[in-house]
C-alpha cells in the first residue's frame, strides 16, 4: 500500500488521515495523492484539499458503484468538507484491478500432440 503524492505537512496528514480509515475495507492495495497543488487558489475548497484514491478490496464484490462510493464516504464522513474537499475514487474487486504492470500470468501448460 503506498501513500504518493502528498505536498506539505498538511497533506500528508490529511492523506495519512484517510489512509487509517479506509483500513476498514482491509485494502488488498491503496493509492492515495494528494493533488492539492494543482487546485491553488480555489476559493470554495476553503483550505481543505483535492484526493486521488485507487482502492483495491473484497468488500467491493457485488456492490454497484454508487455503493462503494457510499462505503469510502461513510468512512471519511469526518473530514469532509474540514480536511478533504474532493475525492476521485477509483474503487476495484480484486478481479477487477488489472495485473501489476509487466506480470503476466503463466500460461497453462500445452496438452496435446
Amino acid at each position: 500500500m503506498t501513500s504518493r503524492g502528498a505536498t506539505g505537512d498538511a497533506g500528508g496528514a490529511r492523506a495519512e488521515a484517510i489512509r487509517q480509515r479506509l483500513q476498514g475495507l482491509d485494502p488488498i492495495e491503496l493509492e492515495i495523492g494528494d493533488d492539492s497543488h494543482l487546485h491553488a487558489g480555489h476559493a470554495s475548497a476553503g483550505g481543505a484539499g483535492h484526493f486521488r484514491v485507487r482502492l483495491v478490496s473484497a468488500r467491493f464484490r457485488g456492490l454497484a458503484r454508487v455503493a462503494r462510493h457510499r462505503l469510502v464516504y461513510d468512512l471519511l464522513s469526518d473530514l469532509i468538507p474540514r480536511d478533504v474537499h474532493a475525492l476521485a475514487l477509483t474503487l476495484l474487486a480484486p478481479d477487477e484491478a488489472p495485473s501489476p504492470a509487466g506480470v503476466r500470468a503463466a500460461a497453462p501448460p500445452f496438452v496435446g500432440k
